[in-house]
């Protein structure tokens, strides 16, 4: 594990040491490591700490605002968890459980199950709870479909209103997109370039729907990163938007951005389709008894 941010508890006799790959990871290992569930509120003062420091870039690029709301911190925290497998697609998330852990009451812990249920991460079923969202090839299509048409249409209204501030800060987006390695901070890198591509359109009404479709889309997203052609593919695309962009050429920005967003969109959904054609392939068959005939 790389060692971006570390933190040290040293109220507890283990004096465990916490090391993760971004800030949001921190509350992941804070709410599921059972070494570290006594003394929650120690880590999260601990790591906000060691992040603000100025040998932590990082910190501004991960959109981490110390001063959010319990219920965010504990979005935050399932969120990560999720991504990075500590919680399983199905698995059940126990409202007593969590809000014991971050020494809270069940409201911040209902609040944050409702922010994930509106951006896809959990299912929100009545008499059942809340549970992990199960990963769905349709709607991984569905996603960068809706995302195609908004972004086509946000670099449409953008493209004219550009300038070379503008598209000289999308280079270094589009740029350190490219280098980073880490998938949790491409994550942030790759949405911050497309942003920069659509906010001189000034519609914020836009730009919050889209906003909201990235962050339904990540953990479909994150699924590209196991396929060995998947980052100089994308990385040679948002070149080629961006080249667009230069030359003002509108349609072949929209029809460029469009037509990355579907590539990626069915990219993912046959990962998936196949993915569960091979789990039902491999499921054992139930054997039927064997009908047995009473005589009088």
């Amino acid at each position: 594990m790389s060692d971006a941010f570390c933190s040290t508890d040293q109220a507890s006799a283990g004096k465990h040491r916490v090391c993760v790959t971004s800030p949001q990871s921190a509350f992941s290992y804070i709410i599921f490591e059972n070494a570290l569930l006594t003394t929650p509120h120690l880590y999260l003062a601990s790591v906000e700490k060691s992040m603000k420091s100025e040998l932590n870039p990082l910190f501004r690029e991960a959109h981490f605002e110390p001063r959010q709301s319990t219920s965010r911190y504990i979005a935050d925290a399932l969120r990560s968890a999720i991504v990075e497998g500590t919680l399983l697609p199905g698995e059940p998330l126990r409202q007593d459980a969590i809000a014991k852990q971050f020494s809270v009451s069940a409201i911040p812990v209902r609040e944050a199950f409702r922010q994930l249920d509106s951006e896809g991460w959990v299912t929100i079923e009545q008499n059942r709870g809340a549970s992990v969202s199960l990963q769905s090839p349709d709607e991984a299509r569905e996603i960068y479909e809706i995302r195609a048409s908004l972004e086509s249409l946000a670099i449409g209204i953008a493209i004219e209103r550009h300038t070379e501030a503008t598209l000289a800060e999308a280079r270094e987006l589009l740029e350190a997109a490219a280098n980073e390695q880490d998938q949790a901070l491409y994550v942030v890198r790759n949405e911050q370039f497309h942003m920069s591509l659509y906010a001189p359109a000034e519609r914020p009404h836009l730009m919050e729907l889209i906003g909201t479709m990235h962050r339904r889309g990540e953990r479909y997203l994150r699924l590209k990163f196991g396929m060995p052609t998947f980052k100089g593919q994308s990385d040679a695309e948002h070149e080629a938007i961006l080249n667009a962009l230069h030359e003002r050429d509108t349609e072949a920005a929209q029809t460029l951005v469009a037509r990355h967003l579907l590539a990626t969109g069915e990219l993912v959904y046959g990962f998936l389709h196949d993915a569960q054609m091979q789990a039902q392939a491999t499921q054992p068959k139930k054997r039927r008894r064997p009908s047995t005939s009473r005589s009088d």
